[in-house]
């Protein structure tokens, strides 16, 4: 990716999160967040696992068909990256790529445990700041960061 198109898409995800903002996030949001989300995957047949979580607590997972126990790892590890860095775990990994380096090499965590690759993203609420995740996983990391904006985008309309 160049770095034009770099800039540009941190420009956009760094939008989206100042954008996308819950007035509140309750357990029945989650719910109702996850199960918009499964829809669209039904939809188009896409093979995602999708998880939300608050404060730590996962309150909705959903895999479909073509994902594996694997797909879970990556939900929590994506899930780390927004709960220590407080951004899109894209966003995390392309500012280190914009900076000419990797997120392993800049943050020196273990693999193992954090991927900045696409698909997590943070949920905020006014006044409290960061209080959950929503990750979807299974597709190119883009476009599992794109299903899981384009969900959050939905519910909040």
């Amino acid at each position: 990716m160049a770095d034009d198109d770099i800039t540009a898409r941190i420009a956009q995800i760094e939008h989206d999160e100042r954008e996308l903002v819950f007035p509140s996030f309750t357990h029945d949001d989650a719910w109702r967040l996850g199960c918009l989300l499964r829809e669209i995957a039904d939809e188009r047949d896409l093979p995602v696992a999708i998880a939300i979580r608050r404060g730590g607590q996962r309150l909705f997972h959903t895999a479909r068909a073509g994902t594996t126990p694997d797909n879970d790892t990556w939900i929590d590890r994506k899930s780390r990256v927004v709960e220590r860095f407080g951004a899109s775990s894209l966003l995390v990994g392309l500012r280190a790529q914009a900076r000419g380096t990797t997120f392993a090499e800049q943050h020196e965590l273990p693999l193992q445990e954090y991927a900045a690759h696409g698909g997590a993203f943070p949920i905020r609420v006014p006044s409290v700041g960061l209080v959950g995740v929503v990750v979807v996983t299974g597709l190119p990391q883009v476009d599992d960061h794109a299903l899981a904006v384009e969900g959050v985008r939905a519910f909040l309309a």
